[in-house]
């Protein structure tokens, strides 16, 4: 692996006495350079040591492509939340068999089932440096669609380069608003399997009502398994594949955990936005999220109607409307925890602050401040359009019309050498589209696509004329009631909500969709022309942000590290490391509250009913005290769930909790209320993350859900 270190990476590392140590979710190589903190903090391993990337531990840890797991086994099997597996559960899921409720438990191995044709387990296996020529590329462009351009080129051509040996997936990252980039390559494991799920009863207690909330009780973990062709290299789903076995996986802690006590989380955060600039947090703020909200509130709404008369749509949707919820509760967290903290005003003075600073160093702050400005034009111009581009790209995101445009795109681009397509339409990205379109009938019930189209063209009626779109006005005909559901009507004559004709659409050259007589292909093709030109202006702009956030942001970083503060990375969905301790906190109505739940608290919070709906056995399991040898001797009992004050966001939920040892505690799996405003605010007194304990998990498989046959290849196997 190489992975030479950058002067700015360099530059911006921390100072953390100006800082709470929580606070950073860290790029690991610099890890070394922050030694004593995370001595202080209670590591044992020597901080080189995380460095390594493909050693032990971190080699263990992989990527869901949008949560995090890792390796617990020599034989490929994986652990993460069962909130992570989900859609794999709810993919094998019918109203007569349905895993969401039941839980799944294969009892060899030749009794997995597939998570899904998209399922995919990431291994990274290095990291390289390539801002050198990334910005060589950039810098040599002559204006700012060019510019966009000339990343993308380069783009291509190193994942290209990366991916010439079949079997891994590249991509290319940018760090601190494209002040440096590196190219991380993974190792790409295809044939995914269920393993292991509990019952919902048991992976999601609690629910929505519980959810972002302390104190919590939740089992949310699942296992899958990896599989690899016979010659061990990655291949698709085939019954001749065989578990993955890899290099490194992670042992379950052999000390239990206490408060106080060091913990790490290895994982893959996907984004935050500490940098961004005050008005695009105030624009967050006031509408961003409060528009997400409602939309999210009203959809779900309506599936929910819809879904207590048909269980197929109950069925089909649950994935989907668990997101919307998920989303639409850490919205509205994040929207109080604004209000409380005062975080605008916060944003505003310290950017106000960097900005006097920049002004200060007269000629050398000019180009920054030029850049900060460029900025906020560039954001202004694109919020008198917003109302329509997220209309446009809800309703072209629904079932059929998704599958149409995603159909047609592709054709059009086939007509292109591969270098010089789209991403996300290259040769690599076949099998991902094919997936997704294959398994789109798990997911998508006619009647109910209608009721989500015929939502989002009345959204489309309400806007003013001037963020209308000719081609939709054209095809629409009109914006009253009687208009959308002519165009619905039409819409509801398409077969492409059928496999066999969808399939065969992905064969399809341009000209077969443009002579196409299907109302759905028809509206894809109308559309298209204008698709490409908002595409065009948006990469435009994209250009001049390259060059203005990346100058912008270098004197950010001057700034901080001038006031003798620290900096690390916006979280962008590579790996990242924060550490902490296991710790308490109180609410802000002065309730102390304990770092970890119990068993006995699972009982009284149970009612008979959803989401308090604890099985029997477990009821059964407490009542009679049998703890399985797993109470922890102060608890005296069973731990459930545990606090720290570790800093993640979305991406995280499956990361491994580890010890100073680098053993496995844990499974990261939520926040607090309190803390969702980190992904824009640190605020350390509030930031909890809660996390599932191996020891409830170990429970749950001995005397609820048993899997005996998972706990012996853990090496956990209870002592008879």
């Amino acid at each position: 692996m190489r992975l030479p270190s950058s002067s700015l990476a360099l530059a911006l590392l921390a100072v953390l006495p100006a800082a709470h140590a929580a606070e950073g979710m860290w790029v690991p190589q610099q890890l070394p350079e922050i030694a004593a903190p995370l001595k202080k903090a209670g590591l044992k391993l020597a901080p080189e040591q995380l460095a390594d990337l493909t050693g032990d531990p971190l080699g263990a840890v992989v990527s869901l492509g949008g949560c995090t797991a890792s390796f617990v086994s020599p034989q490929g099997l994986v652990v993460t939340n069962h909130h992570c597996a989900y859609g794999a559960i709810q993919l094998n899921s019918t109203p007569e068999n349905n895993l969401m409720r039941d839980g799944f438990n294969a009892a060899t191995p030749a009794d997995e089932i597939t998570a899904g044709p998209n399922a995919r387990i990431y291994a990274l296996d290095a990291i390289t440096d390539v801002t050198e020529r990334v910005r060589a590329a950039i810098d040599a462009a002559a204006d700012p669609l060019a510019r966009t351009l000339a990343l993308d080129a380069v783009e291509k051509q190193l994942v290209a380069e990366c991916e010439a040996e079949p079997g891994y997936r590249c991509r290319l990252y940018s760090f601190l608003g494209g002040n440096s980039y590196r190219l991380f390559r993974n190792l790409e494991i295809r044939d995914v399997r269920l393993a292991y799920a509990p019952p919902g009863s048991v992976g999601n207690y609690g629910g929505e009502v519980d959810n972002w909330m302390w104190p919590r009780h939740t089992g949310d973990f699942a296992f899958y398994r990896a599989y690899v062709g016979r010659d061990g290299k990655p291949a698709a789903y085939s019954a001749d594949n065989v578990p993955f076995q890899p290099k490194h996986w992670l042992k379950i802690a052999d000390r239990p955990l206490q408060p106080g006590d060091f913990v790490m989380v290895a994982g893959y955060p996907g984004r935050t936005s500490r940098y961004a600039l005050a008005g695009e947090f105030d624009e967050t703020e006031q509408w961003t999220y409060p528009t997400t909200v409602r939309h999210y509130k009203a959809l779900t709404a309506l599936v929910d109607a819809r879904g207590k008369a048909d269980p197929d749509i109950e069925v089909k949707y649950a994935s989907t409307v668990r997101g919307w919820e998920n989303v639409t509760k850490n919205y509205d967290g994040q929207l109080t925890g604004f209000a409380r903290t005062k975080a605008s005003e916060s944003k505003r003075a310290e950017e106000a602050a960097v900005l006097d600073w920049l002004r200060g160093k007269g000629d050398d702050g000019a180009a920054a401040i030029a850049a900060h400005e460029r900025l906020v034009a560039l954001n202004d111009a694109e919020r008198a359009t917003r109302e329509r581009d997220l209309v446009v790209r809800m309703f072209n995101g629904t079932g059929a019309i998704s599958a149409a445009t995603t159909l047609y795109r592709l054709a059009i681009e086939r007509g292109k050498p591969d270098a010089e397509r789209e991403q996300g339409y290259q040769e690599r990205d076949l099998p991902t589209i094919e997936g997704g379109l294959r398994q789109m009938e798990r997911r998508y019930v006619p009647a109910m696509d209608r009721e989500l189209q015929r939502y989002w063209l009345g959204e489309y009626a309400k806007l003013p004329q001037a963020q209308r779109l000719p081609a939709i006005d054209k095809w629409l005909g009109g914006d009253d009631a009687a208009a959308i559901d002519r165009a619905l009507d039409k819409l509801g004559k398409t077969t492409i909500g059928e496999t066999e004709p969808r399939m065969a659409w992905l064969a399809a050259d341009r000209k077969a969709f443009e002579s196409s007589k299907d109302p759905v292909i028809r509206y894809a093709v109308a559309i298209m022309p204008t698709l490409l030109q908002l595409e065009q202006e948006g990469k435009t702009r994209a250009g001049e942000r390259l060059a203005a956030r990346a100058t912008y942001l270098q004197a950010v970083a001057d700034y901080r590290r001038d006031q003798g503060g620290f900096v690390y990375p916006d979280a962008n969905s590579s790996l990242r490391i924060t550490f902490g301790n296991v710790k308490p906190y109180t609410k802000l109505d002065g309730s102390a509250q304990q770092p970890f739940t119990r068993l006995e608290e699972v009982v009284a919070k149970a009612t008979g009913e959803a989401p308090f709906d604890a099985p029997q056995a477990l009821l059964d399991a407490v009542a009679a005290k049998r703890y399985g040898g797993l109470a922890d001797r102060k608890l005296r009992t069973v731990p459930v769930n545990f606090l720290s004050d570790l800093d993640v966001t979305g991406g995280n939920s499956g990361s491994p909790v580890l010890d100073a040892n680098g053993r496995l505690v844990g499974l990261l799996f939520d926040m607090n209320w309190e803390a969702v405003v980190s992904n824009w605010v640190f605020d350390a007194d509030m930031t909890r993350t809660i996390s599932v304990d191996q020891r409830y998990m170990r429970w749950i498989m001995q005397e609820v859900y048993p899997a005996p046959q998972l706990l012996q290849e853990l090496g956990v196997a209870p002592k008879r």
